[in-house]
C-alpha cells in the first residue's frame, strides 16, 4: 500500500487546501497562487503522484510557446520551422508569440505561458533575468532559450551555432583568397552570437599575422539598414576594405546596396561573406558565399531539449552548439591587383 499513489484528498490535506485546488494544478489551471501551486506540485512530486513520464513537472496543455522578436527575416521561420516540426511529431501545439526585440519586462512574455497554461517556453535571441526565470518557474513551464543575448544563467538550457568558427572560417576564407584589408560587420555589440563571430574574424587575422584595424569593425542590428550603414562608412574610409565578413546574411544584403550605390561590383571591387545561409542566398546576385547555420535544426533541438526537462531526462550539457560550415558561392575572389 506504500507504493501506491495517495488520493487526492490525501494530498489536498497535505497541502492545505480543497481537492478542487489540486485538481486544477494537475490540469495546469492558471487560478492557482504561485506559492500554492508550488506547494502542491513539491507534495505531487515527492508522493510520485505523477505517472512515469512526467515526474520532471506536471504537463499541462499539450502546448508550446514560441515567443519570438518577429518573423520578418527567413531567420526567423527557419527556427519556427524546426520547432513546429518537432512539436508535431511529439502531437504538441505550437503558439507563437511576437514581442518587441529586447522585451524585458516581467508583464511581457512571461505573461504568456500562465495565459496559454502551456507545458514550456522556447525562448528566442533575448536575455533572461533572475525575475523573469522565477516567475516562468511559478507556472510549471521548463524553457529554453535559442541565441540567448547573454547566458541565462539558473541552469537554463540554451541552443546555438558554433559561431566563433564559423566567423574564423569566413575571414580565414578571405585571406586565402588574397584580402588583406577586411572589414566586419557584427549584430549588436552585446549579443554573445554576434561577440563570437567577431572574435572568429580577430582570430584568423592575428593567425595570419595581420594586425585588426578598429576602423574596420562595425556593429549593427543583423538586420538589411544596419549593413547597409556600416558598409556605407566602411566604404567611405580613406583606404576602404577589398572584403567584408557581414555577421548576418541580411546585412550583406545591405553591404551588396551600399556598393552598387558607391558604383563597386561584387565580388570584382568587394567579396561579401554573410552568416545563415538563408534560402535567398542562392538567389541574390551574384549568389552569397555564406557560413552555414542549421537553424531549422537549431528549432529542432531546442523543442527537444524542452520535451527532455518536461519529461524529467538529465540533460547532457546547458549550452548545445551546432557545427557551422562555410558555403563558398560567387560573392568572392581575389582582390583587384
Amino acid at each position: 500500500m506504500s507504493e501506491q499513489r495517495p488520493t487526492l484528498a490525501v494530498i489536498a490535506a497535505e497541502a492545505g487546501v480543497s481537492q478542487a485546488t489540486v485538481s486544477k494544478v494537475i490540469n495546469g489551471r492558471s487560478d492557482v497562487a504561485p506559492s500554492t501551486r508550488e506547494r502542491i506540485e513539491g507534495l505531487l512530486r515527492a508522493r510520485n503522484y505523477l505517472p512515469p513520464g512526467r515526474q520532471g513537472r506536471a504537463r499541462r496543455s499539450g502546448l508550446v510557446d514560441l515567443i519570438i522578436g518577429g518573423l520578418d527575416s527567413a531567420w526567423a521561420v527557419e527556427i519556427l520551422r524546426g520547432v513546429e516540426a518537432e512539436c508535431a511529431r511529439r502531437s504538441v501545439g505550437t503558439v507563437v508569440s511576437l514581442v518587441p526585440p529586447g522585451e524585458a519586462a516581467p508583464s511581457g512574455w512571461t505573461a504568456l505561458p500562465a495565459l496559454h497554461h502551456s507545458d514550456g517556453v522556447i525562448l528566442v535571441t533575448a536575455s533572461v533575468t533572475r525575475a523573469q526565470r522565477a516567475q516562468v518557474e511559478r507556472t510549471g513551464a521548463a524553457l529554453v532559450v535559442i541565441d540567448p543575448i547573454d547566458m541565462p544563467g539558473g541552469g537554463v538550457p540554451s541552443v546555438g551555432a558554433t559561431n566563433w568558427a564559423g566567423g574564423l572560417a569566413a575571414t580565414e576564407h578571405l585571406l586565402e583568397l588574397g584580402h588583406r584589408r577586411i572589414a566586419a560587420i557584427g549584430g549588436r555589440r552585446e549579443m554573445l552570437c554576434s561577440q563570437a563571430r567577431i572574435d572568429g574574424y580577430r582570430t584568423a587575422l592575428e593567425r595570419a599575422g595581420i594586425e585588426v584595424d578598429r576602423d574596420l569593425i562595425r556593429f549593427g542590428d543583423f538586420q538589411h539598414e544596419g549593413g547597409f550603414r556600416c558598409a556605407r562608412e566602411l566604404l567611405a574610409l580613406p583606404e576602404p576594405p577589398t572584403a567584408v565578413f557581414a555577421g548576418s546574411d541580411q546585412q550583406a544584403m545591405g553591404v551588396y546596396e551600399a556598393a552598387r550605390q558607391g558604383g563597386l561590383s561584387v565580388p570584382q571591387d568587394l567579396s561579401v561573406v554573410g552568416f545563415d545561409d538563408l534560402p535567398m542566398c542562392d538567389w541574390l546576385s551574384p549568389p552569397l558565399t555564406t557560413v552555414r547555420q542549421p537553424l531549422e535544426e537549431m528549432g529542432r533541438v531546442a523543442a527537444r531539449t524542452l520535451f527532455q526537462l518536461l519529461d524529467g531526462q538529465p540533460l547532457v550539457s546547458p549550452r548545445m552548439e551546432l557545427s557551422t560550415e562555410l558555403k563558398v558561392r560567387l560573392s568572392t575572389a581575389p582582390p583587384r591587383p
